[in-house]
C-alpha cells in the first residue's frame, strides 16, 4: 500500500467506535487537508509533502474511507466535519487551516459553518456547496453528475449495483475527471480501487446524506444568513461555463472573503497540479 513518505501515520479516536488513519508530518501552523472521491489520504502526498516544510500537516482517510473505520451510519457532512476537529484536537491543535477535495471539500465547508472559531482558513477545490450542487443540476446537461443521483437513492439497490462492477465503476471516475492520467501512477490507482471497493456500503451512505440532512444544514444556514468567516479560497473546473451557473457568485453567497481561482487541469488537480494548488494554499494562509 502506498504512503506519503516521511509522514508518522496514526490511528485516531474522533467520536465513539470511530477511529480515523491520519498521516502527519512537518512542522510549523497546522493544516488538514480532506480527500475526495473516489481516493483516499494518498490524493494529497505531493502536496503534503510541499507544505510539511513549514506547516505540521495532517492528512486523515475520511470516516468510511481508505484505512478509517467505516460505521454503518454518522455520514452526515456535520458529523464528518466534527471528525476533523476532533482529529485536530487529539493531535494538540485547536484551531487549523482546513483544505478539502470534492468530498472532502463538502466537509471542509460543513467545517467551516459549524466550527467558525476553531477554522482559521478555509480552501474548497473543485465542488459548489451542496445546496447550490443540487440547485444546478438541471436537464440534460446533469448527466454528468449521474453518480450522484444512484447513491441518493434509497439503501440497497445502489449498494448492489456498485458492488457487482465496483472496479468498473469507481475506475470510470479515475479516467473520466483527470486531464493527465499519468498522474495516477498504476500503485496508487490500484490502491484507490481496492480502498473503494471495501468500502461501498460507507461511500454510498456520504453520498446519500448530501441529497438528505446535509441539503437541510445547508438550508437552515442560508435561512439564517450564516456565512463563512474566515478567509476561503476556492479552486474549480470551469463547471459553471458547462452548466451554467456562475460559481463566483454562488461562492459569493457564502464567503465575504473569498479568492476564487478557475483552474485548467482536471479534477484531480492535487495530482495533476501540485505546485499551483500548493501555491494557492500557501497564499491563503498568508491572508
Amino acid at each position: 500500500m502506498p504512503t506519503i513518505s516521511d509522514f508518522d501515520y496514526q490511528r485516531v479516536p474522533v467520536a465513539e467506535g470511530v477511529t480515523l488513519n491520519a498521516a502527519v508530518g512537518g512542522s510549523g501552523s497546522p493544516i488538514v487537508l480532506l480527500h475526495g472521491f473516489p481516493q483516499t489520504h494518498l490524493m494529497w502526498r505531493h502536496v503534503a509533502r510541499d507544505l510539511a516544510a513549514d506547516h505540521t500537516v495532517i492528512v486523515p482517510d475520511l470516516r468510511g474511507y481508505g484505512e478509517s473505520d467505516k460505521p454503518s451510519d454518522g455520514y452526515s457532512k456535520r458529523t464528518m466535519a466534527a471528525d476533523t476537529v476532533a482529529l485536530a484536537r487529539a493531535l494538540g491543535h485547536d484551531r487549523f487551516a482546513l483544505a478539502g477535495h470534492d468530498r472532502g471539500a463538502h466537509v471542509a465547508f460543513r467545517a467551516g459553518l459549524d466550527h467558525p472559531g476553531t477554522i482559521t482558513h478555509l480552501a474548497c477545490l473543485d465542488v459548489l456547496p451542496t445546496l447550490d450542487m443540487w440547485d444546478v443540476m438541471h436537464g440534460a446537461s446533469a448527466a454528468v453528475g449521474f453518480h450522484l443521483y444512484l447513491m441518493a437513492q434509497p439503501p440497497g439497490l445502489p449498494e448492489q449495483l456498485i458492488a457487482g462492477a465496483s472496479d468498473a465503476f469507481f475506475g470510470h471516475f479515475l479516467d473520466v475527471w483527470t486531464n493527465d492520467p499519468s498522474a495516477i501512477p498504476p500503485d496508487v490507482r490500484a490502491a484507490y480501487l481496492d480502498a473503494c471497493r471495501a468500502a461501498v456500503p460507507s461511500i454510498v451512505a456520504d453520498y446519500r446524506a448530501s441529497a438528505g440532512v446535509d441539503v437541510d444544514h445547508d438550508k437552515a444556514d442560508r435561512a439564517a444568513g450564516n456565512r463563512l468567516r474566515m478567509p476561503v479560497t476556492v479552486l474549480q473546473q470551469d463547471w459553471g461555463a458547462a452548466l451554467g451557473y456562475d460559481a463566483v457568485a454562488l461562492w459569493g453567497a457564502w464567503a465575504a472573503d473569498l479568492q476564487h481561482e478557475t483552474v485548467t487541469c482536471g479534477h484531480f488537480m492535487a495530482e495533476e497540479a501540485p505546485a499551483e494548488v500548493a501555491k494557492s494554499l500557501r497564499a491563503l494562509l498568508d491572508r
